[in-house]
């Protein structure tokens, strides 16, 4: 459901009453990639605990002051733990969180947290190094697309994963991205992919919401990766494979505690070793010695043998930025904003 404006403030909770968890979603539930995925984890609450939760969301909210209205709107109305689901909430969920001390807001992807305000993310990071392995291997014209959201750490990170890993396969790889500012523009996104593909990229990455890309590749004959979820339905003969989040058990976890009384803020990084990160069944046409080592380094990275940012690691000038045999640090990863080797056009400033 979509919660109806204006609804007003709370009665007094009875000790039947249902505990309300509410959900801010960036995009449509059917965009199949992020906010869908983000509702699953929505549902997998409602599985979890039946009818003594009532979960509702607002989807299609623009990262603003239109945020700020919905948050609200939910902490008035008797949600006692909403989720925001945009990196764009994160002013707006805390300038909420002040209002309302005795509700419990959870922010993905942002860092700003409060006693009553934790913070989330998963290391989409890792699946885009497991995919530069495949890119590696399967580009002929040693040029990737990649079509960019919002130029935050988190997308240039993701960037920079999946160039190095290809990289090591192939020096080669090129990799070109197009920012198309917006987590969620179908019609952006197809334009932009056919760009990039009339410029000679056999493959196209995206960390934008609609499979819309993955279309495009479809139609256009060249490989595509599915973005936070398996979008194979969107192109049979282009899908790689995805990088898939999985929210569920997370929610359900942090749900369970808001209603046991247990719940304190926090922060989670969660990669392919909680399972939060997952890799979607891969394309049979690719060649099985190429899944094998995909899968091979997404088995090395859970296990804590593959760390995707070792070095040597060159900037864009060729110098040498992480030695040999180092690894960036958590902190130097949230607050990367520059580009590896092999990367096309500069950072948007």
């Amino acid at each position: 459901m979509t919660l109806a404006a204006g609804a007003s403030a709370a009665l007094p909770a009875r000790a039947a009453d249902p505990f309300k968890v509410g959900f801010v979603y960036v995009g449509p539930i059917g965009d199949h990639g992020w906010s869908y995925q983000h509702d699953q984890g929505r549902l997998a609450i409602e599985a979890a605990f039946g009818d003594k939760v009532e979960t509702s969301y607002v989807e299609s909210v623009p990262e603003g002051a239109d945020a700020e209205r919905v948050i609200t709107q939910l902490a008035r109305s008797g949600h006692k733990l909403i989720f925001t689901t945009s990196f764009g909430y994160m002013n707006p969920t805390a300038k909420v969180a002040k209002k309302f001390p005795d509700v419990k807001f959870e922010h993905a992807t942002g860092f700003t947290r409060a006693p009553n305000m934790a913070t989330y993310a998963a290391r989409f990071y890792e699946g885009r190094y497991v995919v530069g392995i495949l890119a590696g291997h399967m580009s002929k014209t040693n040029k990737v697309g990649y079509i960019a959201s919002i130029p935050i750490p988190e997308v240039i990170r993701g960037i920079n994963a999946f160039t190095l890993s290809a990289r090591k396969i192939n020096p080669a790889i090129e990799v070109t991205p197009i920012w198309v500012n917006s987590w969620y523009d179908p019609g952006k996104e197809a334009d932009s992919a056919k760009a990039l593909i009339d410029q000679g990229a056999d493959i196209i990455l995206q960390h934008t919401d609609s499979p819309a890309p993955v279309q495009t590749a479809e139609e256009r004959g060249v490989w595509s990766v599915g973005q936070a979820s398996d979008m194979s339905a969107f192109g049979p003969k282009s899908h790689m494979t995805a990088i898939v989040d999985d929210w569920a058990p997370y929610y359900v976890e942090r749900t369970r505690q808001a209603m046991a009384g247990t719940w304190t803020s926090g922060d989670v990084w969660g990669g392919f070793d909680s399972g939060m990160v997952k890799m979607s069944d891969y394309n049979p046409a690719l060649p099985e010695n190429v899944v094998a080592e995909a899968v091979a380094a997404r088995d090395a990275i859970a296990a804590g043998n593959l760390h995707p940012f070792t070095g040597p690691i060159k900037n864009q000038a060729g110098e040498v930025v992480v030695a040999e045999g180092q690894s960036l640090e958590d902190g130097e990863l949230l607050g990367m904003n520059w580009y590896v080797e092999g990367v096309n056009g500069k950072v948007p400033s």
